[in-house]
């Protein structure tokens, strides 16, 4: 039988439709339904933006600040790319700046000769503020991925919350024409059979119950769940199962190098501490779990992107106490929240923490989820309850 969780927390699934009269939206403008693909939006584009883009026959993508915000950008990328698709535009799309490895597994992305560099003027750039400003001063126009700007889009009766769909669908009214992707708007970015995965395999590290728990956060004080939490959750599991568990604990600080190391805990669950993994290493790493469950941060939006070549993928639970659950989520159906009450009001106003000046209270710590509700929500999981 399943133990409810407590009703300080609450589990919201990937695959959960909300209304557009259950959350404050902002109106689309036309229901995407009745459009066809490809036809004029019944709004006016921006009509300078159109023309530029018209005129370029290379767009950079240039992305250089949070790894979070850059994997849910990517839909705008590919608002961009869809729009030329449907142009028959024959531009050139490449990455520069941290990323470009990374984003070059969405598919997204042109192969280009390493240092061609187009005439200036004929280039169009989309990334946000910090590579806009550093690659920025010579295009001929630029497209800034701002997460606090789009607002969340309501249409055919439904609410668009996560950001990738808000993403798209500013780029879709600004462009002025019918774009062909619908939720989940959010690209996936294809593992490969990379070192790590193969160093993992051959010690067994990822045969049977494989978790990755990830303690990685640019916000420590407020998002870390820390290792003994999840220690606890998979102890719980393991006693479910009746089996062994692997652990996975993914800390981030790569400026200290990679770091592997393990433990055995008394309940028989085997721990593998890896920090300083590169985001590239992990997102090979991710789609052989059973299952991921992370804080609030890039690495967990990471790990709901990656899919093997087949498109696998183990479900993600991620952990929001204080910011909207429904916003900092990819939208895809496997990538589920386990909120507090504030992270629903959030969600619920569509208001950040920060930005909006919202006084912390009682319900916004990581303490509000207990190892034992979280093992509850993860075994559903596992069992395919939910």
């Amino acid at each position: 039988m399943t133990t409810p969780a407590p009703a300080s927390i609450m589990f919201r699934p990937g695959t959960q439709i909300i209304p557009a009269r259950a959350v404050h939206t902002t109106p689309l403008g036309y229901d995407r339904a009745s459009v066809p693909v490809g036809a004029p939006l019944p709004i006016p584009a921006a009509t300078e933006l159109v023309d530029r883009l018209n005129t370029c026959d290379e767009v950079e993508v240039s992305f250089h600040g949070k790894l979070g915000d850059t994997l849910l950008a990517l839909a705008a990328v590919r608002a961009i790319a869809d729009w030329q698709t449907l142009r028959t535009l024959s531009t050139t799309m490449r990455a520069t700046g941290p990323y470009t490895e990374l984003l070059s597994r969405s598919g997204l992305l042109s192969h280009t000769q390493p240092n061609a560099r187009p005439s200036i003027g004929r280039r169009a750039l989309i990334g946000d503020r910090a590579g806009i400003e550093a690659h920025g001063p010579q295009a001929a126009v630029s497209v800034m991925c701002d997460p606090a700007a789009p607002p969340c889009w309501s249409s055919d009766h439904r609410a668009h919350l996560d950001l990738p769909a808000r993403h798209y669908l500013a780029l879709e009214r600004r462009l002025g024409i019918r774009l062909p992707a619908t939720t989940p708007f959010a690209p996936t970015l294809v593992s490969q059979q990379g070192r790590l995965v193969e160093e993992l395999s051959t010690t067994g590290w990822l045969d049977g119950m494989t978790i990755a728990a990830i303690t990685a956060t640019s916000w420590p004080e407020l998002k870390d769940y820390t290792p003994r939490r999840y220690i606890q959750i998979a102890s719980h599991i393991a006693d479910a199962h009746h089996t062994q568990v692997r652990l996975l604990i993914i800390g981030g600080d790569p400026g200290t190098g990679r770091r592997i190391s393990t433990q055995t805990t008394r309940s028989g669950v085997e721990i593998l501490y890896l920090d300083g993994i590169t985001a590239l290493d992990l997102a090979d790493v991710f789609p052989h779990c059973r299952l991921v469950i992370g804080n609030d941060t890039g690495l967990t939006h990471l790990a709901a992107l990656s899919r093997t070549p087949s498109g696998n993928g183990p479900p993600v639970v991620g952990l929001y106490a204080r910011h909207s659950h429904s916003k900092w989520r990819t939208g895809l159906p496997h990538h589920h929240a386990v909120a507090t009450p504030l992270s629903e009001r959030m969600h619920q106003g569509d208001l950040c923490p920060v930005r909006d000046a919202i006084t912390p209270d009682t319900d916004t710590h990581m303490d509000a989820f207990t190892p034992a509700a979280l093992a509850q929500v993860c075994l559903d999981l596992l069992n395919g309850v939910r």
